[in-house]
């Protein structure tokens, strides 16, 4: 047998070596997965790559037996989760705990122990895909060849001891209403899966989505209870965290988060990716209105995404994070009696080691209620049951107790009238202050601010650099109700516009929104965005023909398509005929972009008729 020489014994070295590191990755070494960088955890100083990803080894490493995963966009679906949890916990003695579903793998759930029980909350979004942190977890469950650790297939029904509860949030306006809770309800099933009670489904289209999770939630628990005999007890509330005031410190110390959304963005260091957990700060290059009469507002804004390394494709969405108005925050903090510790500066942890809070501390009362908390989103009936107990007084705590308690009621003086949370405590106690609530709950019942999407109205192969927006400014004023309904981020870009065409004091309808940014990190007219991608495309192939259908701002993708074919027109591409149907309440008014559908270039290029 030949010699081995030196170089030969390298080469088996090295093999032997490799080897060993791929059969053990993950066992002696950590394996680093970024899953779009969660900001909060790395502001709270959690090290993200060395958390487990094994749901199981967490669930007991903390003596849980219940779990409640959630797949969110807007928020509301995390927000269900949390209600869930707590109420699990508070009730029936359920050792909860709350889990975004892209924090975690699923390999294992074939080994889910079945004196456990797994939640699953998932919205929908738009045309019948998941939310952003779903993505992973609905292209395993669905694979038609998923593959769990202990080896068994799909036919041998490997997950048999899952038990579970499932719901979804919807809009019956979509074609795929609630895909995402029927389709992964069928998987989970076709594994074998336990389902207990029914899957509950809310219908954001129908304005419902709050009293269908509330009638879904009693007979939900009820069928568990059963299963896993639970008894109902008196629920106490519990904070979920700790809000510990340091009056030693000042607001502007350095490592104080005065709205920054992680820890890059205070030291002034942000850098990319940018996604759902960071933002980039962007210039607005152009902004114009586009309804020529006085009452109403459309907008259009053209963001600078140049250097950034921000890429989008036509018929894709742009996020814009807004900043709640300060008029809003004024009366939040007057109403709940912090007005004068508005700067104090609060440290924030979770009691529970599963607790995440939805934003970085040190902070302060201001910060949290100006940037982080959704103070001026509907009343949940819910949250009005939880916050009786800290009424001022006996009277407005019976009154606060029938409000949470009777569906009609609540209608007909809540959310008939477009309240806020703060709205409603100013009318309940005639604005004497609510000193009694703890800041935890704030923190627990009012989830956290999200970005809002807009379809982007441009297109990529036209300006990549720059990002169009088009969007009516929010106003909706009911006969009878005390307060005009304002969204809040419309009315934010509507500031922003006004700064941008000269306004020394940009202030549409007093709201009165603080436009620098955190230490005017914003200033010169920035606003915080992200790109969220969709399957809302052209045809791969340019020469199919096209049918759109798009009124008001529902025009805006459109926008963007046609603006791409007659590029592509233009460069010779064969090019395939399109139709717009589009509709406005008055031609002379809002008839969006009007002017660029007019161009006869335009008609020609793209096989539009005229």
């Amino acid at each position: 047998m030949a010699q081995l020489d030196t170089l030969d014994i390298l080469v088996l070295v090295l093999l032997l070596l490799g080897t060993v590191a791929y059969f053990t990755k993950g066992t002696y070494w950590a394996v680093a997965n970024d899953h779009n960088g969660n900001s909060l955890s790395h502001a709270n100083g959690i090290k993200q790559s060395g958390k487990s990803r094994n749901i199981l080894e967490k669930m007991e490493e903390t003596g849980k037996n219940c779990v409640v995963f959630y797949g969110s966009q807007t928020g509301t679906a995390e927000d269900y989760a949390s209600r869930l949890a707590k109420e699990g916990a508070a009730r029936f003695g359920l050792a909860t705990m709350v889990a975004d579903l892209e924090d975690y793998d699923y390999d294992n759930l074939d080994q889910f122990p079945d004196d456990k029980v797994a939640f699953f909350i998932l919205a929908t979004y738009g045309e019948g895909e998941p939310t952003d942190n779903a993505v992973d977890f609905y292209e395993f469950i669905g694979s038609e060849d998923v593959a769990f650790s202990g080896g068994a297939s799909a036919d041998e029904k490997p997950l048999a001891t899952l038990r579970y509860v499932a719901f979804g949030l919807g809009n019956n306006t979509y074609e795929h209403y609630n895909s995402m809770v029927r389709n992964v309800n069928k998987y989970l099933q076709r594994l074998g899966a336990q389902k207990i009670g029914e899957a509950g489904e809310g219908d954001d289209g129908a304005g419902t989505m709050e009293e269908d999770f509330l009638a879904w939630k009693e007979p939900m628990w009820k069928a568990l209870s059963e299963v896993m005999n639970l008894e109902e007890r008196e629920a106490v509330y519990e904070p979920a965290f700790d809000v510990v005031e340091k009056p030693e410190m000042d607001a502007s110390e350095d490592e104080v988060y005065l709205g920054e959304p992680n820890r890059n963005h205070l030291k002034g260091e942000a850098n990319g990716p940018y996604n759902a957990n960071n933002p980039y700060i962007a210039p607005i290059a152009e902004s114009k209105e586009l309804f020529t009469s006085g009452g109403r507002n459309c907008l259009h804004m053209e963001i600078n995404v140049a250097g950034s390394g921000i890429s989008y494709t036509t018929g894709d969405h742009i996020a814009v994070w807004p900043t709640n108005a300060g008029k809003e925050v004024n009366r939040f903090l007057k109403v709940v009696g912090l007005e004068d510790k508005r700067h104090m500066v609060i440290s924030v942890k979770g009691r529970d080691p599963t607790a995440k809070v939805p934003f970085p501390s040190p902070t302060t009362y201001d910060a949290v209620a100006r940037y982080h908390m959704e103070i001026c989103a509907p009343v949940s009936r819910q949250f009005v049951s939880q916050l009786a107990p800290f009424a001022p007084n006996d009277a407005i705590r019976t009154e606060m107790t029938k409000l949470g308690s009777d569906r009609e009621y609540f209608a007909d003086r809540v959310a008939d009238h477009n309240l806020n949370i703060a709205q409603l405590l100013e009318i309940q106690s005639n604005n004497e202050p609510w000193t009694k609530i703890p800041s935890s709950l704030w923190i627990e019942g009012l989830h956290k601010i999200q970005p809002r999407y807009y379809s982007i109205s441009s297109s990529a192969h036209v300006q990549k650099d720059r990002i169009s927006v088009t969007a009516v400014v929010e106003s909706l004023e009911k006969p009878g109700a005390p307060h005009i309904l304002k969204g809040v981020t419309t009315n934010y870009l509507l500031a922003l516009k006004q700064k941008q065409h000269g306004d020394p004091s940009p202030d549409p309808h007093g709201l009165n929104y603080a436009l620098t940014g955190p230490r005017n990190k914003y200033d010169g007219v920035h606003v915080p965005v992200h790109v969220r991608h969709s399957n809302f495309k052209l045809p791969s192939d340019p020469s199919r023909p096209i049918i759109m259908i798009g009124p008001g701002t529902g025009v805006a993708p459109f926008r963007g398509f046609v603006q791409e074919r007659a590029a592509l027109a233009r460069e010779g591409e064969d090019v395939g005929k399109m139709m717009l149907f589009y509709g406005c309440r008055r031609r002379a008014e809002d008839f969006l972009y009007q002017h660029e559908w007019d161009v006869s270039s335009l008609l020609s290029v793209c096989n539009l008729p005229s």
